[in-house]
C-alpha cells in the first residue's frame, strides 16, 4: 500500500515495476526506437531543423535589409522620375494649346 497522509490510498498495481509485464509489441517497439539507425535519423532531422532555422533567420534579415534599402533609395528615385515625366507632359500640353511647335526632343 502507498503511504499518504489523509485520504484513501489504493494498492499499487501488480507488475507496475520497470520491465515487468512488457508484451512483445512493447519490447519490439522499444528495441526499434533504441536502434542506431533511428538515432542517426533523429540526429539528422535535428541537424536539418537547426540549419533551416538559421537559414530562415538570415534570409529574413537579408529581406529586411533589401526592403528598407529599396524604400530609402529607390522609391524616392521613382517618385522623382514620375514628377519629371508629368512636368514634361504638362509642358507639351501647354505648347500644343499655345500653338507653338513641340520641343525638338519630344515626340
Amino acid at each position: 500500500m502507498s503511504s499518504k497522509k489523509g485520504g484513501v490510498s489504493l494498492p499499487d498495481r501488480p507488475g507496475a515495476g520497470a520491465g515487468a509485464g512488457d508484451g512483445i509489441l512493447s519490447r519490439f517497439s522499444s528495441s526499434i526506437s533504441e536502434s542506431p539507425i533511428v538515432y542517426q535519423g533523429k540526429r539528422a532531422a535535428s541537424d536539418v531543423a537547426f540549419v533551416a532555422k538559421k537559414l530562415f533567420k538570415s534570409t529574413g534579415k537579408a529581406a529586411w535589409i533589401a526592403g528598407t534599402t529599396f524604400l530609402i533609395l529607390v522609391v524616392p528615385l521613382i517618385i522623382e522620375m514620375d514628377r519629371d515625366a508629368q512636368l514634361t507632359e504638362l509642358e507639351m500640353q501647354q505648347a500644343s494649346l499655345l500653338g507653338a511647335p513641340p520641343p525638338a526632343g519630344a515626340k
